[in-house]
């Protein structure tokens, strides 16, 4: 572990937060956040030619392509529990090389099976640069920086959820499904050169032991309550984003709707107001206070909800906007809150933050998708609107 008392000297990612460069640095984060996990969000906005391509029904490629976070909550814990001993730097750079190659053989994956060990594969490469980036960011940034750095990470992963999707529907479009993983492994290799020529510049800090071991660390974890809680709203958050998300295309592409593959790709402009909110969710938590954001943020999403059982494509997107909002907003003060509220070890708390965030999507995947394919739109909504109230619930745990 790094010794997070020593000083930090402006650097490319790692500066002042009152240096000019403050703009530069929010900028390099977010970019970073953008090219770890494009690939994660991205393959939904082609989820109905990929359920064409294969012949399987909606439920069955919606938990093919979400697959990956089953691969990223595996890797959030390994990486959580190794943190202390891996580089930071090298770790995120293997994994975003390594990232390249299931994305690139997704372009000629035989069938379903193959498809979805892929994702998997994608995940763990994904989740393990996404812990040891929030890792690194926890011990380079000051406290009062810190809710800054961690808005600008996740403001990334918002925008990669846009510009992914819009990305992919383009190429699927233009090119065909196959150039559009090949075009993704060529954003992941685009990543790993980013931070091959910003994390290098970091000041060294002094290594010093953990005062626990990975274990003991994890177990400590699990018994603070207000890591648990949050935890568990990590789960619920993606979740009810994961249901969102993955299974409204289906709705935009049928009657009354029936929107074609690059309108479906345009519909996520919506992510447009959460890339720019996002960045506000550090200050609003500092002032606030993390459960006030975090009841705000759900509030919001659930607002959405209605809105999207609506026949109108004007209404069905402002649901859309709405949920995308609340849920990136709640995941943004969640994962600061991690950040703060672990004093010791925090690559072993971010993992297992994540570890739970991701099994929440798989978890959504599943329940979410048997529930659309057996009973339909309005049982999907109904279970995102459980996902945030239990979230709503457990922030009653996260105090000061």
């Amino acid at each position: 572990m790094t010794d997070l008392s020593a000083p930090i000297k402006p650097a490319a990612i790692a500066m002042d937060a009152h240096s000019p460069g403050l703009a530069l640095r929010s900028l390099v984060i977010g970019l970073t956040a953008f090219l770890t996990v494009v690939d994660l969000f991205a393959t939904q906005a082609i989820l109905p030619s990929l359920t064409r391509h294969y012949g399987v029904p909606p439920a069955a490629m919606g938990f093919a392509v979400n697959a990956s976070t089953f691969g990223m909550a595996v890797a959030g814990l390994v990486v959580g529990v190794f943190s202390p001993h891996i580089n930071r730097r090298t770790g995120i750079l293997l994994s975003l090389t390594l990232l390249a190659i299931p994305t690139s053989l997704l372009a000629s994956a035989p069938n379903l099976a193959v498809f979805t060990v892929l994702r998997i594969a994608q995940g763990l490469c994904m989740a393990s640069a996404f812990a040891l980036t929030l890792a690194y960011l926890g011990e380079q940034c000051s406290a009062m920086d810190a809710g800054g750095a961690f808005a600008a990470y996740i403001t990334g992963n918002v925008a990669s959820n846009l510009f992914g999707r819009l990305i992919s529907a383009a190429v699927a479009d233009g090119f065909g499904l196959a150039w559009n993983f090949y075009f993704f492994a060529a954003l992941n290799l685009a990543g790993a050169v980013l931070v091959y020529g910003t994390i290098k510049r970091v000041q060294q800090m002094h290594v010093t032991m953990p005062s626990a071991s990975p274990l003991k660390a994890t177990i400590a974890h699990w018994r603070n309550p207000r890591l648990r809680a949050a935890f568990a709203i990590g789960f619920c958050i993606l979740f009810a984003f994961i249901g969102t998300f993955t299974f409204v295309n289906f709705v935009l592409v049928q009657p009354p709707l029936s929107l074609g593959m690059m309108d479906l790709g345009v519909v996520y402009f919506v992510f447009l107001p959460s890339v720019i909110t996002t960045l506000l969710a550090g200050k609003v938590a500092s002032r606030l206070g993390t459960r006030p954001t975090i009841w705000g943020s759900l509030a919001v999403a659930g607002l959405g909800l209605p809105l999207m059982l609506a026949q109108h494509l004007g209404e069905v997107l402002a649901g859309m906007a709405l949920v995308g909002i609340g849920t990136f907003f709640a995941q943004a003060a969640a994962t600061g809150f991690v950040g703060q509220a672990a004093t010791d070890n925090r690559g072993v708390a971010s993992g297992t933050y994540l570890a739970c965030y991701f099994c929440g999507g798989l978890a959504g995947t599943a329940v979410l998708g048997h529930l659309f394919d057996s009973f339909g739109w309005p049982a999907c909504i109904a279970g995102i609107g459980i996902a945030l109230g239990v979230a709503a619930l457990l922030t009653l745990n996260l105090k000061r």
